[in-house]
C-alpha cells in the first residue's frame, strides 16, 4: 500500500534553528508553525505555569506593533489567524495563511518570537485567571480530569503538573519572570520551524534567515525522565457542579513513541475507538445505551504517554459503565483481534496519512513537532510500521498496558457513596 508521495525537506539556520518545509504543491494555503521544547514538563514548582503565561503574552505585541490589537490585525489583514499551544513537552506558535502572504506571516511570527513587548500583563494574568476558571467548581476544587489523572499517574514529577500551573504563581509571575523563562528556552536549538503547504523549501530557507537570524543559539533542553510507575490502580473523584451525570475517566500510562511497540497501540486504539462500529461505542452506546458520549485517546511524547477513556452517564449508571469498559480491556487482553477488525484499523490508518496531505496543520505536526525530538519518520515508514502489527503484537500490548498497576481511573460527579462503593468495587475486581 503505496501513499502519494510528499516531499519533506529539512536544513538549519546559521544560528541553529532546524527548519522543516512539507511541500504540498496542490494546496493554496499554507501553515507556519513554531515549535519549541518547553512547557509543564521543563517547569520546577515554582515556575509551574510560567510557560503557558508565556504563551499567552508573546501574542500581546512586539517591538514594532506593541499591542495585542496591532499585532493581530497585521496577522488578520495577511489572511492569517493566530494560534498557540501550551503542551506538556512542547509550546507551538501557529498562524495558517493563504499562499501569496506566507513571507509576510513567517516575518511576523519572527517579530513575535524575536522581539516580544511584554506588555500589558495584568490584562493578560486576568485572562489566564479566568481561563482557569474553567477547570473549578464552585467551591474553587480543581474538577478538570485529564489534570487529576497525571497528577495520578506522575505524582511529584513535572509531568503531573498543570499546564496551566496554579493559581498562586499565576498571581505572582511578573516581567522578570517571563523574560527569564522566553531567554532561558526560546533559543534557536530548543526550536524548529516547520512551513507546511503551497511552498518550496529554498524559499521557506530564505524567509526563515530574514525572520529569524536574530534568534540566539541557545541551548536543547534535556527532558526530565518519567518517574517509575507507582503502582496502583488509584482513584480520583471530585463532587463537581451539581448535575444529572458524572465523568468518567479510566486511564493507563503507556510507553513512548519510540517504543518498538507503539505502533501496536495505535492499533488498539483504533479497535477500542476509531468510529462507531469499533468496540467501546458498539458496546456501551448501541447495545447498552449506558452513555451517550464515549471515547478514547492517547496523548504520546517519545518516552511516555496516556491511554484513556472517557465517558459522560447519568449517576446511576456510573458503575455499570465502568464495569463494561473494563470487560473490553480484559477481552482485549485475553483474545487477539480478528482479522477483520485488524485490516480495518490498517485501511482506516492509511485513509487518515491520504488525508494527511490536505491538512498543512497536521502535516506540521507530524513532522516539526517530532522534529523537536527525533528525525520523524515518512509517512510511508509509518504506515509500514503499523501494517506490519500483528494481532498477537495487538493481545501482547493489550496485557502489557491495559493493567491494574498502570490504572487510573477518575470521576467527577455527585455520586452517592454508595455508587462510589459500587465504583471501587468494579476497580477491585479489574485484575
Amino acid at each position: 500500500m503505496m501513499l502519494p508521495a510528499v516531499s519533506v525537506q529539512q536544513g538549519s539556520l546559521p544560528n541553529g534553528l532546524r527548519v522543516v518545509t512539507v511541500e504540498l504543491p496542490h494546496l493554496h494555503g499554507v501553515t507556519v508553525c513554531a515549535y519549541v521544547r518547553v512547557g509543564s514538563r521543563f517547569e520546577t514548582a515554582s515556575d509551574s505555569g510560567l510557560s503557558h503565561f508565556l504563551e499567552h503574552m508573546l501574542f500581546r505585541g512586539t517591538a514594532r506593533l506593541p499591542s495585542a490589537f496591532e499585532l493581530n490585525r497585521a496577522v488578520e489583514d495577511l489572511g492569517g489567524t493566530l494560534y498557540a499551544e501550551t503542551r506538556r513537552d512542547s509550546s507551538l506558535y501557529q498562524i495558517a495563511l493563504p499562499q501569496e502572504t506566507a513571507h509576510q506571516g513567517l516575518q511576523l511570527l519572527g517579530e513575535i518570537l524575536t522581539q516580544p513587548a511584554f506588555t500589558q500583563i495584568e490584562v493578560e494574568r486576568r485572562i489566564i485567571l479566568e481561563e482557569m476558571q474553567e477547570d473549578l467548581d464552585e467551591r474553587g476544587e480543581d474538577i478538570n480530569l485529564s489534570d487529576l489523572i497525571c497528577a495520578a499517574l506522575w505524582p511529584g514529577h513535572p509531568l503531573g503538573q498543570k499546564i496551566t500551573g496554579p493559581v498562586a504563581n499565576v498571581r505572582r509571575f511578573d516581567e522578570a519572570d517571563l523574560r527569564r523563562h522566553f531567554a532561558t528556552h526560546y533559543g534557536a536549538s530548543n526550536m524548529v520551524l516547520c512551513v507546511s503547504g503551497g511552498v518550496r523549501h529554498d524559499e521557506v530557507m530564505a524567509w526563515a534567515q530574514e525572520a529569524l537570524a536574530a534568534l540566539p543559539r541557545g541551548q536543547i533542553h534535556p527532558v526530565v525522565a518519567p518517574p517509575p510507575l507507582s503502582p496502583g490502580p488509584r482513584r480520583v473523584h471530585r463532587d463537581g457542579e451539581t448535575g444529572p451525570q458524572t465523568t468518567l475517566n479510566v486511564a493507563f500510562r503507556c510507553f513512548g513513541e519510540l517504543d518498538p511497540d507503539f505502533p501496536a497501540l495505535i492499533v488498539l486504539g483504533r479497535l477500542l475507538d476509531d468510529g462507531m462500529s469499533t468496540r467501546l461505542y458498539q458496546r456501551v452506546v448501541n447495545e447498552l445505551g449506558l452513555a451517550y458520549y464515549v471515547g478514547a485517546g492517547m496523548e504520546a511524547m517519545v518516552d511516555t504517554g496516556i491511554y484513556e477513556l472517557e465517558a459522560t452517564a447519568t449517576h446511576a449508571s456510573v458503575p455499570a459503565l465502568v464495569s463494561e469498559i473494563f470487560g473490553l480491556l480484559r477481552l482485549l487482553r485475553e483474545q487477539p483481534p480478528t482479522p477483520q477488525e485488524l485490516d480495518k484499523a490498517r485501511r482506516r490508518y492509511r485513509w487518515d496519512l491520504i488525508a494527511s496531505h490536505d491538512e498543512p496543520g497536521t502535516m506540521a505536526d507530524l513532522f516539526g513537532r517530532t522534529a523537536l525530538y527525533y528525525p520523524p519518520p515518512t509517512l510511508q515508514e509509518r504506515l509500514e510500521r503499523v501494517l506490519a502489527v500483528t494481532a498477537e503484537d495487538v493481545q501482547r500490548v493489550a496485557q502489557q498496558v491495559l493493567r491494574r498497576e498502570a490504572m487510573v481511573v477518575g470521576t467527577v460527579g455527585r455520586l452517592s457513596s454508595r455508587l462510589r462503593a459500587e465504583v471501587q468495587a468494579a476497580i477491585d475486581r479489574f485484575d
